[in-house]
């Protein structure tokens, strides 16, 4: 699991880029409120739109070149972004992106089940790699983008190639051990799977919400520096990580769809505390919170969609890593419309009826063994 956790960092590493170098974008390249949700967009269309026939592509076949060829495209893409000269190609660079990110969850995420057994803390670790790479992306990239520019995106691109290569020669090496499916524990429950894509998509429009906005909510109506606001981003994300690992553990503890509805149930009055505070400082704890406990959820869904697809896992893995968990980018432009007019404070403010309906419909799900 070690392998597979560092590597889903390094690819998420990428996706943390783009809510941290969003604000510079605003700011040095003068992009709209409208035109900097698209670039959240472009990133989530390159890896939402590629999951599933990647899923099924991964269920028929190994493809062992192609996890590792989704994280050299995903440093790729993302790292020249700040290099290009036009909101176009930036947009391009950042769809390229997205689209190595898609070709990295499904492999990655068969592989990672076939490592992890029935435990959903082993699976914590490989989605807490995720998580990890989201909070080492603005800690890392706003310092830099701070200092030397956008451009500075650039100096981004070499953990991509390099843990491409190393993943390339772990599929080398463990290649014999592992060509065996994974054996399947009970029929597959598309109705279940389907509810579960519907609170996945709901918790990825908060999130995504939450990472493109909340820089630009400190910056904008709290008063602070870029590097406060980069600071905001950073503790929601380091919350995620917390948040993942928890989940894993309560899911052994009390069960996966238990554990999917208290983290559903925790993120409205956490949002709130966070919209009740004006103060850049004393609000930086709630940022923390709003992290923690939207991610407890997180790894759980995971394992939870690959119990309901046991046929399938990459598939599973491709909708509920890749596809479902990017297609909250998709409603980025409505909400860059929301501050447009009303401020970032409005667009966090409309996320906050997401939890509602992610409650309502996690009433859907079951634990698998319960309908088997």
């Amino acid at each position: 699991m070690r392998v597979w956790a560092t590597a889903h960092a390094v690819d998420d590493f990428y996706q943390g880029l783009v809510p941290a170098a969003v604000p510079y974008f605003v700011l040095e390249r003068h992009f709209s409120y409208v035109e900097a949700s698209g670039l959240a967009l472009a990133a989530t269309l390159g890896s939402a739109l590629p999951q599933v026939p990647v899923g099924l592509l991964a269920d028929r076949y190994r493809l062992r070149w192609m996890a590792p060829l989704g994280i050299g495209l995903a440093g790729v893409g993302a790292g020249l972004s700040g290099l290009a000269p036009a909101y176009p190609l930036v947009f391009a660079l950042l769809l390229l992106a997205g689209v190595g990110i898609a070709m990295f969850h499904p492999p990655a995420g068969r592989d990672a089940r076939r490592a992890a057994g029935g435990s959903a803390t082993a699976m914590s670790y490989f989605a807490a790699g995720g998580s990890v790479g989201f909070f080492v992306g603005p800690a890392l990239v706003t310092p830099a983008l701070d200092t030397l520019g956008i451009r500075a995106t650039a100096l981004f691109v070499p953990p991509a190639v390099l843990m491409g290569f190393v993943l390339l020669r772990h599929h080398d090496r463990v290649s014999g051990r592992t060509a065996g499916k994974i054996q399947r524990h009970g029929p597959d429950q598309p109705w279940r799977f389907a509810a579960l894509t519907s609170v996945e998509i709901v918790r990825s429009t908060i999130s995504t919400g939450m990472n493109t906005f909340i820089s630009l909510y400190w910056i904008r109506h709290l008063g602070a520096g870029s590097g406060l606001g980069g600071v905001a981003l950073t503790l929601e994300l380091g919350g995620g990580v917390l948040g993942t690992l928890l989940g894993g553990r309560l899911a052994d503890r009390i069960g996966m769809v238990r554990t999917v509805r208290i983290g559903n149930a925790a993120m409205l009055p956490a949002l709130l505390s966070l919209l009740a505070c004006d103060d850049p400082y004393a609000a930086l704890p709630a940022a923390l919170l709003v992290g923690l406990v939207s991610n407890i959820p997180f790894a759980v869904l995971v394992k939870l969609g690959q119990d309901y697809l046991p046929s399938r896992p990459g598939t599973a893995a491709g909708v509920t890593l890749g596809l479902a968990l990017s297609a909250g980018g998709l409603f980025m432009p409505l909400l860059g419309m929301v501050a447009t007019h009303h401020g970032p404070r409005g667009a966090l403010a409309v996320l906050a009826a997401g939890p509602v309906i992610a409650v309502l419909l996690s009433a859907w799900l079951r634990e698998p063994a319960h309908d088997m």
